[in-house]
């Protein structure tokens, strides 16, 4: 009978151990985050992704977070290069719930593809455990740089995905 009082005590002991440990341990956790983003080079300069958009090599990336109020620097990144993909992976410590947080282009190593597109030079992200999105990974939004020139294939991919009704005005050029 002690045997048997002895083992549901220790068992005991080791539930209560075990979830005093999976609590604080996840806390520890929950204030490392991995963002990840791609960086592309816009060929048909339409500002978002087409078919033939081109991942950039060597591109660099930094992450900015800014205090909502203040306007204080609470986080800055090292800048970051994109691999041969044009991934990137930003690691930061830290709860930002109070901050504003901005993947940013720095620059593209492509002398024909440099010009920052407008609508996505910056990313947000949500860097805090507080929001009710669970993970360590973040995921930006992708951000691109435009070519110098469209590719002459353009009219046809953009004719492909509806995006607008080239062959209406354009006729057979737009093919």
């Amino acid at each position: 009978m002690a045997k048997a009082y002895l083992i549901i005590l220790v068992s005991l002991a080791i539930c209560i151990l075990s979830s005093l440990n999976f609590a604080y341990g996840a806390a520890s956790d929950q204030n490392k985050f991995t963002v990840v983003g791609l960086v592309y080079c816009d060929t048909c300069r339409v500002e978002f992704q087409t078919s033939i958009s081109e991942p950039i090599s060597g591109a660099t990336v930094k992450l900015e977070c800014r205090n909502r109020t203040s306007e204080k620097i609470t986080f800055q990144s090292p800048e970051i290069t994109t691999d041969a993909r044009g991934n990137y992976k930003i690691e930061v410590t830290g709860d930002y719930e109070d901050s504003d947080c901005d993947v940013t282009l720095v620059k593209s190593p492509r002398a024909d593809c440099n010009d920052p597109t407008e609508a996505w030079r910056k990313a947000r992200v949500e860097l805090t455990a507080l929001d009710g999105v669970t993970g360590q990974f973040r995921f930006a939004n992708n951000l691109g740089f435009k070519k110098k020139e469209a590719l002459p294939g353009c009219k046809k991919v953009l004719t492909d995905m509806g995006y607008y009704e080239l062959k209406d005005e354009l006729g057979s050029e737009a093919v």
